[in-house]
């Protein structure tokens, strides 16, 4: 499922296009039953129901579906997997807790990792690292994005990106109360932080190849009184990316929801927690 052909409707803040009607339906989840005298602590924190308000859910919805306020065009077949599963006497079985072997590399543009080997296990590194960069907190300032589109674009889209996505984040900023530089309001922290869980190769020819990747992440805003608190969703984006100039670039990318876990009780940690762990913990460069 693509946001070309199965979007999310309002509720999640999808955009199929900055300038086209997002309204099209969600998937359905089915919770468990709550638990009862819990032996351990304090139960799940009150989320309204089964899920945040509805308000709550189209904010937090425009923020974890960043990287969907577009419609890309050009998206590869996504049959016929060549993923890195099965595994030769030289290259064993993948385990799906471990890397497969191939270093990470030692450059960069900027925070970005770059030079990623001419391989399928280098076109799942790259689209691992650019998934990150892609829903990232930076992608909402517009002194930022341009050196992020740059980087993981392929050159002729660059120009008709930036001119998209200046759009559709200043429609993401108004959303979610941020000024025009990207930022919250005093005492808040604007959060979006992701992290790919798994890739895998849906398709390569050696100069094109199309990764999905799994991700999970934290996004919102933190801090006293918010109406947005930072929440958790799970995602999978797909990139098609090409061979040019020496490395990987993006030609063009999709997400969808999940494949999403049962939610578990734990107790939710205070805004200033989530603001002081954002900024101590760094991030990783991610390889396959």
């Amino acid at each position: 499922m693509s946001l070309g052909d199965d979007g999310y409707g309002p509720e999640y803040g999808g955009y199929a296009d900055p300038d086209e009607d997002p309204g099209r339906g969600r998937q359905t989840r089915t919770r468990l039953p709550e638990r009862t005298g819990e032996p351990y602590g304090p139960g799940r924190r009150p989320r309204g129901g089964s899920r945040p308000s509805r308000s709550m859910v189209t904010v937090l919805g425009v923020v974890v579906l960043l990287i969907a306020a577009i419609a890309f065009t050009n998206r590869g077949d996504a049959g016929g997997s060549s993923g890195g599963g099965s595994g030769t006497a030289d290259s064993p079985r993948t385990q799906p807790t471990s890397p497969t072997g191939e270093k990470p590399v030692t450059t960069a543009n900027g925070s970005i990792p770059a030079d990623f080997p001419k391989s399928e296990q280098g076109a799942q590194s790259a689209a691992a690292n650019y998934a990150v960069a892609l829903v990232s907190a930076d992608m909402v300032k517009p002194d930022r994005r341009p050196d992020i589109v740059r980087h993981l674009f392929v050159a002729d889209r660059v120009d008709e990106l930036d001119a998209k996505f200046d759009r559709a984040y200043a429609k993401v900023r108004d959303t979610l109360g941020l000024d025009a530089d990207g930022n919250a309001g005093d005492g808040m922290t604007y959060i979006s932080r992701t992290a790919p869980v798994g890739t895998k190769v849906t398709k390569h020819t050696g100069s094109t190849s199309t990764v999905e990747v799994w991700c999970t992440g934290a996004f919102g805003i933190a801090g006293v009184g918010s109406t947005n608190p930072v929440s958790t969703d799970w995602f999978t984006v797909t990139l098609n990316l090409q061979w040019s100039g020496g490395d990987w670039k993006v030609s063009s990318f999709s997400q969808k929801e999940g494949p999403t876990p049962v939610d578990n009780d734990g107790k939710a940690s205070t805004a200033e927690e989530i603001t002081k762990a954002v900024e101590e913990y760094g991030g990783f460069t991610y390889a396959r």
